[in-house]
């Protein structure tokens, strides 16, 4: 099961809040609403500046439920792996679905590459692009 706070889940575009809004109904995703006493505690935690409200909502609250944060975002997972809070990006994600057959390969590699035209983050990533490479191949030459 998921979680995502509130916050999070009110910046995200009307698409992705209505996806989100179907797993909350069929009860695999939380959405936790931060109270008062939380916001306190979050204060307490020295989150760096460069971190954004959302992000540091996030954190905390992986570190309160003792659970794994997605993001692609450097900021958030130095910060995560500064603090022993266990974190994956985007490329673990498809390693993931590939492992438990929730895609084909072919289909991962496909969606990758979109990712690697579309997102100007990947692009300029010289050490991400040649993690994308290692992939891609892998993923191909199962198919073959």
């Amino acid at each position: 099961m998921g979680s995502i706070t509130l916050d999070v889940f009110n910046e995200l575009n009307e698409e992705q809040r209505q996806l989100l809004s179907a797993y909350q109904s069929m009860g695999k995703l939380t959405v936790h609403i931060l109270q008062q006493s939380d916001r306190e505690a979050m204060r307490k935690f020295g989150f760096p500046r460069s971190l954004s409200e959302m992000d540091c909502t996030v954190l905390y609250l992986a570190t309160r439920l003792d659970a794994i944060v997605l993001s692609s975002d450097k900021v958030v997972r130095n910060f995560a792996k500064r603090n022993s809070i266990d974190y994956h990006g985007m490329l673990w994600i498809f390693d993931e679905l590939v492992r438990q057959e929730r895609i084909a390969a072919v289909i991962a590699a496909d969606r990758l590459r979109q990712l690697m035209v579309s997102n100007q983050i990947y692009q300029n990533n010289m050490v991400l692009l040649k993690e994308m490479g290692k992939r891609l191949s892998n993923w191909l030459n199962k198919t073959t």
